[in-house]
């Protein structure tokens, strides 16, 4: 693999402007593509197999409602000193239902006063306007007329809120973006002391996700995305993107300090830097691409989209980053360093190295290697005490809690949110998330049955309304509303949603073989929760299992890859023990700003798992990689370690804290989803990368000595031998004849 990376390289510096001309058509024919083919997204939640989702499709078919509509409820609240059954606040109302009928893409309106969505204080009432589409294909004036109707109603001195996705103001995560940008910027600046060696991996990251969205873009115009799925895939294709590039140039530095030519340097910095790249980016697309075993489309789809932004960014850090790195020449290195003689080629120390990685003097000892020698020296300590701190970091992790997004976690400002509270407070808190139980019977006994079940759920003691049954024209189906004494996020919800389907063998059986579903927001959320935490086991075991096999092939090694996992393990333990602190507990939610505090959305944390592992995996490739090298190049066990770190620290160090700003940016959306899964990513990126790979990995490695290399012969033998060290590569460049050292000067690399 190496040499083929090492001529991908050499070929794209050599010829540099054919590369940049080739990526300039490809996000040409991309933009073409995007403007004329994309659709609309959709924050549907669809949950095939599900008994939830199977009644969602009875009441389609039954009842003509659709799977793909959606609804608002306009809550109208009435003036100090009156009531809605004033003649004033009833004309008010009856106007904007009668406005709304006549609307844009309007199915249906009921009416509060026929519907008996009043209040019985009389101080809050609610119309339900229906669309027969999704929220994202509302169009703009649907939502004006929403909107001006209810305007009409305010106007009258009547309080006017509105609740779901119709009203939604479109998200922006372009200062949370620009934020972690800048941050990047001034580690990238700090890390390599040259203005183009800090902007070449940003701009590189910035093609890569603009690559990115353009085929995501282009994507929904033939199948259903998320509208989360941009944010998480600029997120990614950010983090990684810079990471990647920076792990190259770093590398193509040292190797221009070294005495290589231009065309070389970036030759071998992609044959060994980008051998790691590649690696390491596989494990993340493994990660997210195997979210289409959980069995849910839509996380299946933010899966797949990710994890093609991550491949985007892995493809432009191996053909156009040499590129680049051919325009730019020794303009790279600081310009204290760019008319120094060139050493000989065959340089290979440490500090000289260390010494063009951000214009180190060769006499100081590199901080990775201090590092390296304390950990070493105390490595029973060391591993026991992070050990300790990762496990207390994890405690709030059992207090885990998780539910889909609603209205509930809107900032408080939002009119979704006030209408959620006013509503809450008027008809109490189970009026936000009530229960559909869907009935079917034979033919002309649909009635009776639906009376039947509205008992059962009448008697149980979290119900505040059960209403009478609604039954289709051919009498087989039928509907009962249930209206819980909690609202849907709650343990008690959850628990009434398995108490009425408990009963369903009873039902039956008094029913003649009637049949009984729950479905509605509490119910679905139930579902989704029960299919992704019993997907959690089979999904670890494919990332695992396929991550184990490759890192097995990248090192040689059985004990090195059991060590990478089980250290992962202690990161995405403390990375959810953080989330759970901050985000459903509330512990400095005021520090970041956040508004709600409440359970974990549903889908976060199996993202989580795989993002993490992938990511993970990027600094034990990078970190261990080098250590290996150390090692089979004749090192002591653990001078290797100190070797090998003293090369790779520094880097690693500012690719983590440039992935974790990336990443901590995105707590400033205003999308709870995305502040939260940007926060979770960002401390467990910080913890894996100084607590677990710096410090336990090298501890762990230091007892275990030799031993961690041990690989069984005849497994050797069956494993193939990609050469990630760039051995082969090395020996063969080593018997070519060297290139003139009055190359190193000339405009080609200038």
């Amino acid at each position: 693999m190496a040499s083929l990376l090492y001529r991908l390289g050499h070929a794209s510096f050599r010829r540099r402007w054919l590369t940049l001309a080739g990526w300039t058509l490809v996000l040409t024919l991309l933009g073409v593509g995007a403007a004329n083919l994309s659709g609309p997204t959709s924050d549907e939640v669809s949950i095939p197999g599900t008994e939830s989702w199977r009644a969602m499709e009875v009441l389609a078919e039954e009842f003509d409602t659709g799977l793909t509509g959606t609804s608002t409820k306009v809550v109208f609240t009435a003036p100090e000193g009156a009531t809605m059954a004033d003649p004033a606040q009833v004309a008010a109302v009856s106007g904007v239902v009668d406005a709304l009928r006549s609307a844009p893409q309007v199915a249906a309106v009921d009416d509060p006063y026929t519907a008996g969505a009043v209040s019985p204080d009389g101080t809050t009432a609610y119309a339900t306007v229906t669309y027969p589409v999704p929220a994202t294909e509302v169009t703009a004036e649907s939502r004006e007329a929403l909107r001006d109707a209810g305007d009409t109603a305010r106007d009258a001195g009547l309080g006017v809120e509105y609740s779901g996705d119709v009203v939604a103001e479109t998200e922006s995560s372009e200062a949370a973006e620009v934020i972690g940008l800048v941050v990047a910027a001034l580690v990238l600046l700090i890390t390599f002391g040259s203005l183009r060696a800090a902007g070449l991996p940003l701009l590189t990251a910035v093609i890569g996700v603009a690559t990115g969205l353009l085929g995501i873009s282009i994507a929904t115009g033939f199948t259903e995305l998320s509208s989360n799925v941009s944010a998480l895939a600029t997120m990614l294709g950010l983090a990684v993107g810079i990471d990647y590039a920076l792990f190259i140039v770093t590398r193509y530095r040292q190797e221009l300090t070294a005495g290589r030519d231009g065309a070389d340097a970036a030759g071998r910095a992609v044959g060994t830097a980008g051998s790691a790249v590649v690696f390491a980016g596989l494990t993340v697309v493994i990660a997210l691409a195997a979210l289409t075993v959980v069995g849910v489309p839509f996380l299946a789809a933010m899966g797949v989209a990710a994890a093609g932004t991550v491949t985007v960014a892995v493809v432009v850090s191996l053909s156009l980053v040499p590129a680049l790195l051919g325009v730019a020449g020794r303009k790279v290195l600081p310009r204290s360093r760019r008319t120094v003689a060139a050493t000989p080629a065959d340089v290979t120390d440490a500090a000289a190295a260390d010494a063009a990685d951000g214009g180190w003097r060769p006499a100081r000892t590199p901080f990775g290697q201090r590092w390296a020698r304390g950990v070493v020296r105390y490595r029973v300590p060391v591993l026991i005490g992070s050990v300790a701190v990762a496990a207390v970091i994890s405690v709030p992790a059992l207090d885990l809690r998780m539910t889909l997004p609603s209205d509930g976690a809107a900032p408080p400002e939002s009119t979704q949110r006030k209408a959620y509270d006013q509503l809450a407070g008027a008809f109490g808190a189970g009026i936000n998330g009530p229960l559909l139980i869907v009935v079917e019977a034979d033919a002309g006994t649909a009635a009776a049955a639906g009376e039947q079940a509205r008992r059962l759920a009448a008697d149980l003691p979290d119900v505040v309304l059960a209403t009478a049954p609604t039954v289709n024209p051919a009498g087989d189906v039928a509907t009962v509303t249930v209206v819980p004494r909690t609202g849907p996020t709650s343990a008690q919800t959850r628990e009434l949603v398995e108490e009425i389907r408990a009963g369903r063998d009873g039902f039956s059986a008094a029913t003649g073989g009637a049949t009984l579903a729950v479905t509605g927001w509490s119910a679905i959320d139930v579902d989704v929760t029960k299919k992704i935490n019993d997907a959690l086991l089979r999904y670890l075991a494919v990332v695992v299992g396929c991550a184990l096999l490759l890192l097995m092939v990248v090192f040689r090694s059985i004990v090195v890859p059991i060590k990478a996992t089980a250290g992962f393990l202690l990161s995405v333990a403390a990375a959810f023990g953080a989330l759970v602190f901050t985000f459903q507990q509330g512990n400095l939610a005021g520090l970041l700003g956040i508004e709600s505090p409440g359970p974990i959305v549903s889908f976060a944390p199996i993202f989580l798992v795989g993002i993490l592992f992938g990511l993970a995996m990027d600094y034990e490739v990078f970190l261990v990689t080098r250590i290996r090298e150390e090692f089979v190049h004749g090192g002591t066990p653990d001078g290797a370690i100190v070797s090998g770190m003293a090369h790779s620290v520094r880097v690693v160090t500012a690719a983590a804290l440039i992935m974790a700003a990336v990443f901590a940016g995105f707590v400033l959306a205003d999308d709870i989803v995305i502040a939260s899964v940007g926060f979770a990513l960002a401390f467990g990126i910080v913890v894996d990368a100084f607590l677990v790979r710096m410090t336990i990995g090298p501890a762990v490695m230091s007892l275990l000595g030799r031993s961690v290399w041990w690989l069984p012969g005849w497994l050797d033998r069956l494993l193939p031998d990609v050469d990630v060290e760039g051995a082969r590569l090395a020996r063969r460049l080593a018997t070519a004849a060297p290139e003139p050292a009055s190359r190193l000067l000339t405009t080609t690399d200038a």
